[in-house]
């Protein structure tokens, strides 16, 4: 091959190469230009505060899915300030002339700054915060009980709009998240009530005289005839001498009483969920209307109620309680528009307590004593010696009540199918037949066995062989 022929190839392998190069380096010029296919930028900030993006290109245009999350400001050509506002992930898209970038913008709602408050006061924990629209979660593990609920504290002191879901756990902590409250009412009432007083009376021609305290009813004159006495009680003992017209009314009563009552109230709730139990009844409560003066009926509740709300922090059970006991007072009742109208003796306490498993805790308790002693007399004739006790007249009353509530929370949990006792059955018959009650239903009878069958004729033969 000739000097000239090798440098006319050289040559055009010089050219090809250069356009090969050139061809290359269009390709990559061009392929800047158009945005990678993958997942959007994702930049990550707090309510309340701001970061700048710096580009590479002069922004020309930007939009935002929700400014009320976050807003975006474009401050220089290259530079854009997107401000944390409320929790949430929204969209950010900066344009250029010919560019385009796409960023996630994800909010967070001030847990980073509760996150290291937590660090702070208590070092060594591991307590992890996270934030919904509506609660607050905490979760992790701590050493004590104390953590567990002061942890929870400091949650709702920082997001006091929140309900704080509190997850954390202590180490070999029950895994129940039920409880069970047993309490006990028991009330102990004794009374004691002594009445004396004498009345006399006299009803004669020329006059009419009577001798009385007040304490007790005594009789009146006829405002028409002063030879008529009108009783409105004839106390105790009267006795009247129709041809002297002498007569006297004795008050001499003594009376005891003696009451002893227990309410035992059971209930489960789920934790940090309240529930609530009412065993007794509604009693009819007539209202008179206004001016109009119809009478409309409202029903007022009564028996043993019991409300409480328990919170589980890893052994410790705290309980916000109020259990009620009430009865029906007919003596202190009123009569309203022909209606009897009862009073109501009602035992309430209402508290927060701390127990662990199966602790008991008196939340309340009453020791009432009461003397009462009304002694009334005539003056001058009540002192005369010995007759001076027929113008005295006394009543006497003692009234002592001893109360106590004691509460006592269990942790539960539901039994498998082959952990249910048997229920305590008895295969007798219920209720004895007798009399004729059970001919016209008004007795409970087992059905009768039925009875035998008379033998037939093949079971005669069988019989014999």
């Amino acid at each position: 091959m000739s000097g000239a022929t090798r440098n006319i190839i050289f040559t055009a392998l010089a050219v090809v190469w250069c356009g090969a190069g050139s061809s290359q380096l269009h390709a990559q010029e061009g392929s800047a230009a158009v945005v990678p296919a993958g997942a959007p930028e994702r930049i990550l900030l707090t309510a309340g505060r701001s970061t700048v993006i710096t580009t590479e290109f002069d922004v020309t245009r930007i939009a935002i899915t929700n400014p009320a999350i976050a807003d975006a400001v474009v401050v220089k050509p290259r530079e854009v300030l997107v401000d944390g506002k409320g929790a949430g992930t929204v969209s950010l898209i900066i344009w250029g002339a010919d560019l385009r970038r796409q960023f996630d913008v994800v909010v967070d709602s001030g847990v980073s700054l509760l996150q290291q408050n937590l660090k702070q006061l208590f070092p060594g924990e591991d307590i992890n915060v996270s934030v919904t629209d509506a609660a607050v979660i905490l979760s992790g593990g701590v050493s004590n009980n104390g953590m567990v609920l002061r942890a929870a504290e400091v949650a709702r002191a920082a997001f006091p709009k929140s309900s704080v879901v509190n997850m954390l756990q202590l180490p070999g902590g029950s895994p129940s998240n039920q409880v069970m409250l047993q309490v006990r009412f028991a009330e102990v009432n004794r009374n004691a009530l002594l009445q004396a007083g004498l009345t006399l009376f006299s009803t004669r021609t020329n006059f009419t005289a009577r001798s009385a305290t007040q304490q007790f009813a005594a009789p009146d004159f006829n405002s028409e005839n002063d030879n008529l006495l009108e009783f409105t009680d004839y106390l105790n003992l009267f006795f009247f001498h129709r041809g002297e017209g002498i007569g006297g009314v004795l008050k001499a009563l003594q009376a005891r009483g003696f009451l002893q009552s227990l309410a035992e109230p059971n209930l489960i709730a789920y934790n940090g969920q309240e529930a609530s139990f009412l065993a007794g009844g509604e009693i009819p409560i007539p209202v008179i209307q206004g001016v109009s003066g119809n009478v409309s009926v409202v029903y007022k509740e009564f028996g043993v109620r019991l409300t409480f709300t328990p919170t589980i922090a890893g052994d410790v059970i705290r309980l916000k309680l109020r259990p009620e006991v009430s009865t029906l007072d007919f003596n202190n009742g009123v009569i309203l528009s022909g209606f009897r109208i009862p009073a109501l003796n009602t035992r309430r306490a209402e508290t927060d307590v701390e127990l662990r498993d199966g602790q008991s805790f008196a939340i309340a308790g009453l020791l009432n004593n009461m003397s009462q002693t009304d002694r009334q007399a005539i003056p001058i004739l009540s002192r005369l010696p010995i007759i001076g006790n027929l113008f005295k007249s006394k009543a006497e009353r003692a009234e002592q009540t001893e109360l106590m509530v004691l509460v006592t929370p269990r942790l539960v949990r539901p039994l498998d199918p082959d952990e249910v006792p048997p229920l305590p059955t008895r295969p007798g018959e219920f209720i004895k037949p007798g009399g004729d009650d059970t001919a016209i239903g008004q007795g409970l009878t087992d059905a009768p066995a039925p009875a035998a069958k008379p033998p037939t004729a093949a079971t005669k033969k069988r019989s014999r062989r």
